[in-house]
């Protein structure tokens, strides 16, 4: 018994890193030698996600309205920088986009049947939905995992908390520290999740499903990997005024690499608040800004519209000039910014971006469809690169408030 408990301790004391690296070795290897054996352990996988998934919402809406609560009078939560910071990723994300996908045009043969999907049909249905999920009832919101809507209730929740008691205030506190170290919990099961997750993943679908695709997988993470290790830094470096790549590699190394296999930026928000206490950010800055990141933080998205979307465009011989190439990047980054935050969020909102060049409904769904078959690396990377720049964006911004403090 004494031996099994100091097991256990070792375990959730160790390396987290380390073992998440194991982790993805061993269910590669697993899934290498016996695929059978490893789709078994998919429910590792499958509890990791549920879990961060079902904490996620109550945290964030509870850790929101208490950092509110007890914000104290004319603090600055550098809120403003952050989101201007993510708008402008989001926006040279989508025209990096536009640029690979001109060096390197995509053709496609879109002979997929079509899937059966309801995607928004235009800008305005885009913020007419984002303008109602502020409004939903907060318990549907933290039901669905309406990260918008439970922004914006704990948003209003704390801010009408600063005239109440000292005692409530503090109760807030309390129990978002109690569902903090629920999180931390969690967050140490991530290397038999990912164990699981990679298991199955191989084990199911290998790289057979995607080698048709391997030059529009090319143009795809490669622009996101010069948005993760050029652009970024490029921006970050003029933020802080110092080497940018020791805050991104461990931005990627610690959040990138489980959103990689979480697939999804709200399932990744615990994960992140997370690594900004342990860089031991301003928690009333970091407790909006990776939430709303979340929301709104959609580099990746970007860049999965604009290419898909050019690459349907170059396979039909449709001309795009420079305005129109511009005009494509502001509205995928509009658009990006309305994904959900979950597994394919992006893909749906392919039709509007190809709307522009009078491309069909039915054309477009046969895109989308593609972006399902490639979805195990695109969704993937998109997430990482999504949910590590939550965490980039943030860093910069209170490091930068530090240096000039």
């Amino acid at each position: 018994m004494t031996q099994s408990i100091s097991i256990f301790q070792r375990y959730f004391k160790g390396p987290l890193v380390l073992q998440i690296l194991i982790g993805i070795v061993a269910g590669g290897a697993l899934a290498a030698i016996s695929p059978d054996t490893a789709t078994s352990f998919s429910i590792l996988g499958e509890f990791f996600v549920k879990a961060l998934k079902a904490v996620a919402p109550i945290l964030v809406f509870v850790l929101v309205a208490a950092s509110i609560a007890n914000q104290k009078e004319n603090t600055d939560t550098k809120m403003k920088p952050i989101i201007i910071l993510y708008l402008l990723g989001t926006f040279l994300a989508s025209l990096t986009a536009v640029l690979a996908s001109f060096v390197f045009p995509t053709h496609l043969t879109l002979d997929l049947t079509a899937i059966s999907a309801n995607p928004p049909q235009g800008i305005g249905e885009v913020l007419h939905t984002l303008l109602f999920k502020i409004v939903v009832n907060p318990i549907e919101a933290i039901a669905n995992g309406n990260f918008i809507g439970i922004l914006a209730w704990s948003l209003s929740l704390g801010i009408t908390l600063r005239h109440a008691s000292e005692s409530t205030k503090i109760a807030f506190v309390d129990v978002s520290h109690s569902i903090t170290r629920i999180v931390h919990f969690i967050i140490r099961l991530a290397p038999l999740g990912i164990f699981g997750l990679v298991a199955n993943t191989i084990a199911k679908t290998g790289f057979s499903a995607i080698a048709g695709y391997s030059h529009l997988l090319f143009v795809l993470i490669g622009s996101m990997l010069f948005m993760a290790f050029v652009i970024n830094p490029i921006i970050v470096s003029f933020k802080i005024k110092r080497n940018p790549y020791p805050l991104v590699w461990r931005s990627v190394r610690e959040s990138g690499v489980t959103a990689f296999f979480t697939r999804s930026s709200a399932a990744n928000i615990p994960v992140n608040m997370d690594l900004c206490r342990k860089m031991k950010l301003n928690e009333d800055t970091y407790s909006v800004s990776i939430p709303l990141g979340a929301a709104i933080n959609m580099g990746g998205a970007a860049i999965t519209i604009t290419v898909l979307t050019l690459a349907a465009v170059h396979t039909l011989g449709i001309e795009v000039d420079m305005a129109t190439a511009l005009l494509l990047s502001i509205v995928s980054a509009v658009s990006a910014c309305g994904a959900s935050g979950v597994a394919g969020g992006s893909l749906l909102l392919i039709p509007l971006a190809c709307s522009l060049f009078g491309i069909s409904n039915d054309v477009a769904m046969q895109v989308v469809a593609i972006g399902f078959i490639i979805g195990v690396i695109q969704d993937s990377t998109e997430t990482a690169l999504n949910s590590s720049t939550d965490v980039l964006f943030t860093a910069a911004a209170c490091i930068a408030d530090t240096d000039r403090g």
